[in-house]
């Protein structure tokens, strides 16, 4: 059966996202910088935040462990948007091309309850034309979690076997496909393209003469 509707993950798939990227603007040292990233906010706490634990709780323990690092650890939610950049490349056309054809769009996205609402109205413009959207921290549950992928299509009224799933994490592609959505894993737009034009959901390139 043709898939009728896609979800999205946001972070690298959508948007490029990295710790990094607003960490490097107040680190200049680069080595520094990485020991900061790697054992001061890493991943794996940020990954908290997506749990549904609230930065007041998270930052007060990191600054506890590292009482010289408080000042920068406490910017991460005031400046959080600068950890987005821009569109990946090339999938601002790919979804404005998608939406266009009028295809269901949603998004599941490990995402703090807290940064994701100034991270939305930041990029309005993109997320006002999902027709739902799952912020893990809102939930309490996060990807690969099989529930958060369940909740997706109970509450939007999805067809697992007809619905596409998009994730850049190889973790959140086997929990889509445990619940029996079709899941892409994403690497670069030109392989997305490539498989939703295969699926029916965009249209082929027409041939050159």
């Amino acid at each position: 059966m043709r898939p009728t509707a896609v979800i999205f993950d946001v972070g690298r798939v959508l948007y490029d996202w990295d710790l990094r990227f607003l960490y490097e603007q107040l680190i200049e040292d680069g080595e520094l910088l990485d020991a900061f990233l790697r054992d001061v906010v890493t991943p794996e706490w940020h990954y908290q935040h997506d749990a549904g634990r609230s930065f007041a709780e998270t930052s007060a323990e990191l600054a506890a462990l590292h009482p010289h690092h408080a000042e920068l650890i406490a910017l991460l939610k005031p400046r959080f948007n600068e950890t987005n950049r821009a569109m990946m490349p090339g999938m601002e056309a790919l979804f404005d091309e998608l939406h266009a054809a009028g295809v269901p769009l949603y998004a599941i996205t490990n995402f703090s309850a807290e940064f994701f609402p100034p991270f939305r109205e930041k990029h309005a413009g993109v997320f006002n034309r999902f027709l739902g959207i799952v912020v893990s921290g809102e939930e309490k549950l996060i990807k690969p979690d099989p529930a958060i992928y369940r909740l997706a299509l109970d509450r939007f009224g999805l067809e697992a076997e007809r619905t596409v799933f998009i994730d850049d994490n190889t973790d959140n592609i086997a929990g889509a496909e445990s619940v029996g959505l079709i899941a892409l894993h994403f690497t670069g737009e030109p392989k997305l393209r490539r498989e939703l034009t295969e699926l029916g959901l965009l249209a082929r390139a027409p041939e050159r003469a």
